[in-house]
């Protein structure tokens, strides 16, 4: 007896050390994601005079189906006293916000765009104007999004209308659109009945135009899927649309750069995508929200403006030709001015160019298996550069060290699956360097989770969907509910081994790895959970405590429970003998037996099993919840809900199971099937899920629905 619960114990410390060191692979990787990047180097876009924002009317039928959004002029000082009354000379640029973006963030680039104007010539200036989509979570709730495009359908046909006194009014505005806004920008051509001479370019920073971050609905995916199906597949009716999409690097945590690429033809020559370290003088990276008011590309973005001003109309270009060479010009290749000096003398070195370059194998923390070779997207590597250079005075020379470290990093994943990287050293003839490339375990990771951490949520559904197949299984089995950390660290010994039997053997490195950071999100989820259960039991025991004092004598038990007298019964074969103890007394009141209590235990390890699992589709629809109520002052009822179809179901579920327990389980003839399902219900979740988060919830259901039958049949 002793050494079995030595090995119990054994194994219990060694399931503990095993998830503390995923869960410190998981820290570490997202420290690296989230901090693991160099500072924040734009300059910050300041204001002289007080913003103001002028709401500009709309049609009452644009007011009546869109009350929670509106259109905004931006100004300033004494513009804003000028544009009173709407009648507006300039060139209109609208911009838009993203997730939970407020329209005053069009301040830095109409305060910039403001400042240059007063030092141009012949009174060139520009009407920015602003968009007001209730700060909505479209990134996480798709159904906004094709309300803000047909919102934004409208604000351009009203910033037009504004312009009808000018002699030559513009035809179309520009629009320039932050995260989600960029994408909303874009899906203006998915429009049946929209003009597209009204937009002829769009300037989108940090959007996620590839694929939306996290999958959390199905509209998400139908919007992404029509904006990608109009913009590949009609590309050619948009080739006189000019769009220029900027990613914001590394610091970037919550879109990262390789999102930002545009789905189109690779010859389409109108279609610009960048990040915003390659903008010439920038040469920095930007997180999320400073992309917004980074100066250096605001001031990048107001002279491409002012360049694609047309004197003669005093509006912008429709040349596409002009409109791609202004764009190459300030965001590609911007010419450095050169400052004449006579009488300058230039040092040339002269070498072979095969005793100038060396080909060093990069080494990778994760190079065995197929991982380095199928996508290279974990590959990183820091290079230190250590230069020693002469400097002469008047009475000594001196070597004066110098280090630099480089991280080098993929943004996307090479299409070629090559994973070469040139390193080009321009080299001062007085120095020696001395240069080693070593990786970066830390920077791995946080490139891991940079590009799979959305579906690391997955895995920890897998597993809590493991663990309830596991308890399904011992108390099929033994009649008893195992521990919750028992049942979730025996999950991935049976992932494995049907995994290995599907695919013969792990195809890839990553796969197991992601899911062994999603079973430490479990388990210490899990054990979370049973400490907050235990914290709750023990303030209502004290409450329960002080009441009795207060209105009662404790001499004597208020209650008094009778043990169900259990007998004997044949289970597969085999004779279980159970609990036949009669219950204690204290003072002639029967107390709890042991029987009882342990029927009690394993009633709270099945329930704590169920509700960790029924976390996951609450977790899934509370964005929902949250864009439902914000917006509870406009309407009452969320359109289009994406929570309805199953959210009655799984409260159904959810009230039917509370009254479920270990004995009306054990009684049940659909136990035996109803155990069986969640090991193949998680191996399909993994295949169909990482991509469409939703789909956790009906995986769900269709785990929880059979066991509501095993315990009403």
């Amino acid at each position: 007896m002793s050494s079995g619960r030595t090995r119990t114990t054994t194994m219990k410390l060694a399931a503990v050390a095993f998830y503390a060191f995923a869960l410190g692979l998981l820290a570490v990787g997202l420290r690296e994601m989230l901090t693991g990047f160099e500072e924040n180097r734009c300059s910050m876009t300041y204001m002289f005079e007080y913003p103001e924002y002028r709401r500009v009317a709309l049609p009452r039928r644009v007011a009546r189906l869109y009350p929670a959004y509106g259109l905004y002029l931006y100004g300033e000082g004494l513009y804003a006293q000028e544009t009173r009354a709407l009648k507006l000379t300039g060139a209109p640029v609208l911009f838009l916000p993203g997730n939970a973006g407020s329209y005053k963030q069009a301040r830095s680039l109409g305060s910039v765009a403001l400042r240059k104007a007063e030092n141009m010539e012949g009174g060139l200036h520009f009407n920015v104007f602003t968009v007001d989509f209730n700060e909505e979570l479209v990134a996480l709730y798709g159904g906004s999004l094709r309300r803000q495009t047909h919102f934004l359908h409208e604000s351009i046909k009203a910033i037009l209308r504004l312009y009808k006194h000018l002699k030559n009014p513009p035809q179309s505005v520009v629009l320039v659109g932050h995260s989600m806004g960029g994408v909303v920008a874009r899906a203006l051509f998915t429009l049946p009945r929209f003009n597209t001479n009204l937009v002829g370019l769009i300037i989108t920073q940090a959007s996620p135009h590839l694929a939306p971050v996290l999958a959390l609905d199905p509209y998400l995916l139908d919007f992404y899927s029509a904006v990608r199906h109009k913009w590949v597949n009609q590309a050619n009716k948009f080739r006189n649309i000019t769009v220029l999409s900027v990613g914001g690097g590394y610091r970037d945590y919550q879109v990262r750069s390789g999102l930002t690429s545009l789905p189109c033809p690779s010859g389409d020559p109108n279609k610009l995508s960048l990040v915003a370290t390659a903008v010439p003088r920038m040469w920095v990276s930007t997180d999320h929200l400073s992309i917004v008011w980074c100066k250096e590309l605001v001031l990048a973005t107001v002279r491409a403006f002012f360049d694609l001003i047309n004197p003669e109309t005093r509006q912008f270009t429709e040349n596409p030709e002009k409109k791609m060479a202004v764009l190459n010009h300030h965001f590609i290749r911007h010419p450095v001015r050169i400052l004449f000096v006579p009488q300058f003398m230039v040092e040339c070195e002269w070498q072979r160019k095969e005793f100038q370059t060396l080909s060093v194998p990069a080494p990778h923390v994760l190079s065995f298996g197929e991982l380095h070779t199928r996508s290279s997207i974990s590959d990183c590597v820091e290079t230190n550069l250590r230069s020693f250079c002469l400097c002469h005075d008047m009475l000594d020379s001196a070597s004066v060290p110098s280090v630099t470290e480089i991280s080098g990093m993929l943004h996307t994943s090479r299409p070629d699956n090559t994973s070469a990287v040139i390193l080009q050293l321009h080299t001062a003839p007085n120095c020696q360097y001395k240069v080693s490339i070593r990786t970066s375990l830390p920077r791995v990771l946080g490139q891991i989770l940079r590009f799979c951490g959305p579906t690391v949520p997955v895995y920890t559904a897998v597993t809590l969907l493991l663990a309830c197949g596991g308890q399904l299984s011992s108390i099929l089995h033994s009649r008893r509910a195992v521990a919750m950390s028992q049942v979730v660290g025996r999950g991935l010994h049976w992932f494995q081994e049907v995994w290995s039997i599907l695919f013969e053997e792990w195809p890839h490195l990553l796969s197991p790895l992601l899911y062994m950071l999603g079973a430490a999100v479990a388990y210490w989820g899990s054990t979370v959970l049973c400490l907050i259960m235990q914290g709750i039991s023990l303030i209502l025991w004290n409450l329960f405590i002080l009441v009795e004092v207060s209105f009662g004598d404790l001499s004597t038990p208020p209650t008094s429970f009778q043990a169900p007298q259990r007998h004997s019964e044949a289970v597969n074969g085999t004779v279980e003998v159970e609990c036949l103890d009669r219950p204690k007394e204290c003072n002639g009141t029967p107390l709890l037996s042991e029987c009882a209590l342990q029927q009690v235990k394993d009633d709270l390890q099945l329930h704590l099993c169920l509700s960790a699992l029924f976390t996951l589709p609450v977790m899934v629809s509370t964005p929902s919840l949250i864009h439902w109520i914000r917006n509870l002052r406009y309407s009452t009822q969320l359109d289009p809900d994406p929570c309805w179809p199953h959210i009655v179901p799984l409260i159904t579920v959810y009230m039917l199971l509370i009254n479920g327990n270990t004995l009306k389980l054990c009684n049940s003839k659909l136990l035996p099937l109803t155990s069986c399902l969640p090991l193949p219900l998680a191996i399909t979740m993994v295949i169909f899920s990482p991509l469409h988060l939703y789909r956790v919830t009906y995986f769900v259901l269709a785990t929880l629905i059979p066991l509501v039958l095993c315990c009403l049949l």
